[in-house]
């Protein structure tokens, strides 16, 4: 996985150079917001999804960033990982 801060986003690349998916963000300050997860067809299935949020996750982790997942796909693999609760943002606001 790379960092490409001018496109913001991560990207993963398979053995041949060829995209095999990314994640977007908006990085502010310490804060980090995944804002879309995108694994191309030809890698769908195969765990790409789970292994570019997890990298992007360790990666937040490394550089002490607080994390804001607006991805659906994101949000849903932290609710099944909770190992990174720590580095996730959560809302205080409280729904009457």
């Amino acid at each position: 996985m790379t960092d490409a801060p001018d496109r913001e986003r991560f990207e993963a690349r398979d053995e041949t150079g060829a995209l095999a998916g990314l994640v977007t963000y908006q990085l502010t300050g310490a804060i980090i917001a995944y804002t879309h997860t995108e694994v191309d067809p030809a890698f769908e299935g195969r765990g790409a999804g789970s292994t570019l949020a997890r990298a992007v996750m360790d990666d937040a982790r490394a550089r002490g960033r607080t994390v804001v997942p607006i991805c659906p796909f994101l949000a849903d693999w932290l609710g099944r990982h909770p190992e990174y609760a720590d580095i996730v943002a959560r809302s205080t606001r409280r729904i009457r």
